[in-house]
């Protein structure tokens, strides 16, 4: 469209082609002043389809993708994978894909259990496949079910998690209780599809346990005779290695009846002093095969029917490394995790208020 071909035509055709193309200000101008708009017009509509921008089409070619639309693709790709990690649970090792799905719980104290589970990917396939449509608002989940006097198992809770981890502590209420969890996907519609099934545990009473280890109950049970065996009653005394060993275990100290259960204050106080000391330990749970063999700085740890062991260790005022190592029943397959703690106590002198009598 040039020019000289507008001047053809009349103003009453310019005004109508000002204003079907959006020219402001067409019903005021002029023959000439209508002719400049519709070419500069003209101009700027055939710069643009030039760039194949007009309606993001122009001769059957799509818009070209500018780089907002790129950053735009790329941040929806990141969120689209962060949702679905999150929503995975299986392990990403290769090592345990070929393993069979499981969930052991632990009882941490009489208010928290400790759940750590290994699925494979292909569970979660079928789960995605078994739930369709619901699979796209379903959440991971560990399921809390209370057992009951008849052996009944009543859901209490469903606890939201995520994926990239392979435990949670799971809190629990009214001590003591039994307990057993479930890991699964719930949809939207309440729908729940479970992964995995625990083994049931029973919460201790509330308050400080005084229970030894398992792994020490036989030597709890005979630890004053093993202490009278090795002279610990008579004159020489008994080795004080081994009597610190006791100690430490049993948490009680050994030595003659009268100062084992009345304690040293049997022997009479001294004056006004005050006695305060205040110790730490440590317990070391976790979980492993039924059949395999697990040792604890070097010495061997009985696990539970579940494969489930706990150990009950002293915290000296230094810093400590605990080996845990694991074995396959034949020996093939070994698993070591290292544990490094440290103690840092501080005693704090001590504060003697001067006692002021008002009796007069």
């Amino acid at each position: 469209m040039t020019a000289a071909t507008l001047r053809s035509l009349t103003a009453k055709d310019l005004a109508k082609m000002a204003r079907e193309r959006g020219v402001a200000g067409w019903h005021s101008m002029r023959k000439e002043e209508l002719i400049g708009a519709l070419v500069r017009v003209s101009r700027r509509r055939a710069s643009a389809e030039s760039k194949g921008v007009v309606n993001g089409r122009h001769n059957g070619h799509v818009e070209t993708p500018t780089r907002r639309d790129f950053q735009a693709q790329r941040k929806l790709s990141q969120l689209q994978d962060k949702l679905a990690q999150v929503r995975n649970l299986a392990a990403s090792s290769e090592e345990l894909q070929a393993r069979q799905d499981r969930l052991v719980v632990m009882v941490r104290d009489p208010y928290w259990l400790h759940a750590y589970w290994e699925l494979s990917p292909r569970s979660i396939d079928r789960a995605q496949a078994a739930m369709g449509q619901r699979w796209h608002g379903a959440k991971p989940v560990i399921r809390v079910l209370k057992i009951q006097p008849d052996s009944a198992a009543l859901h209490e809770r469903d606890i939201q998690i995520h994926g990239g981890v392979r435990n949670w502590y799971v809190d629990v209420q009214d001590p003591p209780a039994d307990y057993r969890l479930e890991i699964g996907y719930l949809s939207i519609d309440g729908s729940f599809y479970c992964l995995a099934r625990s083994n049931e545990v029973s919460t201790p009473p509330a308050g400080t346990s005084d229970a030894v280890d398992d792994n020490w109950t036989a030597v709890a049970e005979n630890a004053d005779r093993i202490f009278a065996m090795s002279g610990g009653y008579s004159a020489q005394g008994a080795s004080r290695e081994l009597q610190e060993l006791l100690e430490e275990r049993l948490r009680r100290p050994l030595g003659t009846p009268m100062k084992t259960r009345y304690g040293s204050g049997a022997a009479g106080r001294d004056g006004e002093q005050l006695d305060f000391a205040v110790d730490a330990e440590i317990i070391v749970y976790g979980a492993a095969n039924r059949d395999a063999h697990v040792t604890l700085q070097g010495e061997p740890v009985q696990l539970r029917e579940d494969g489930t062991f706990a150990v009950r260790l002293s915290l000296p005022d230094r810093r400590q490394v605990i080996p845990i190592v694991a074995s396959s029943y034949d020996g093939v397959e070994q698993r070591t995790t290292i544990l490094a703690v440290e103690r840092n106590t501080k005693v704090m002198e001590p504060l003697t208020r001067d006692f002021v009598d008002n009796s007069f």
